[in-house]
């Protein structure tokens, strides 16, 4: 059904969220499938990815797409109306917002990506012999988190702080243009 808002206002919701985690994910875990099976285990030929691991990456992605797209509009104004006006002769509420959100969300992912690449590095085998336990794997992503947590932060803040930063403001003056 079409929003009788103007074009200029709208700029994040479901639809949005649907359109870009389907094309953003879809090409996520197939990267990943690549990668995982690139960089995994050296040992005989590389096994398919696991749909638990599917499942993680997947989960991973749409946090990170949730955090970049969906979060930014929601909590720029609350960033804003707690900026003293200084600070707002600086910068917007709305692009610190921008480039907050998605750094902060890969806390939080950073340790899903880290489990769904260790089960798939480490499977529980069938027969139940050598099963790495779950404490096994907290450790493992424990070790893990921090410095993956600040690699995964410098690849996401060029593409959905700048990107997404620099694609409002087109895409406002875009909008502008048609009103």
């Amino acid at each position: 059904m079409p929003s009788n808002r103007p074009a200029t206002l709208v700029t994040s919701g479901t639809t949005k969220f649907f359109a870009s985690s389907a094309s953003n994910i879809g090409l996520c875990i197939y990267k990943d499938a690549v990668y995982v099976k690139m960089f995994g285990p050296a040992t005989g030929s590389p096994r398919p990815v696991s749909l638990p691991s599917y499942a993680l990456f997947t989960m991973r992605d749409c946090l990170t797409i949730f955090a970049s797209f969906n979060v930014p509009p929601l909590l720029g104004p609350v960033f804003e109306s707690h900026m003293s006006s200084e600070l707002k002769k600086k910068i917007s509420g709305q692009t610190m917002a921008q480039f907050a959100a998605p750094a902060c969300v890969q806390l939080l992912s950073t340790p899903i990506h880290l489990l769904g690449l260790d089960m798939y590095n480490r499977p529980n085998p069938a027969g139940g012999l050598g099963l790495v336990t779950w404490h096994d794997r907290w450790t493992q992503i424990r070790r893990n988190w921090l410095t993956s947590s600040a690699a995964r932060i410098c690849r996401i803040v060029p593409a959905f702080g700048v990107g997404g930063t620099v694609n409002a403001k087109v895409r406002k003056s875009l909008m502008e243009k048609l009103s």
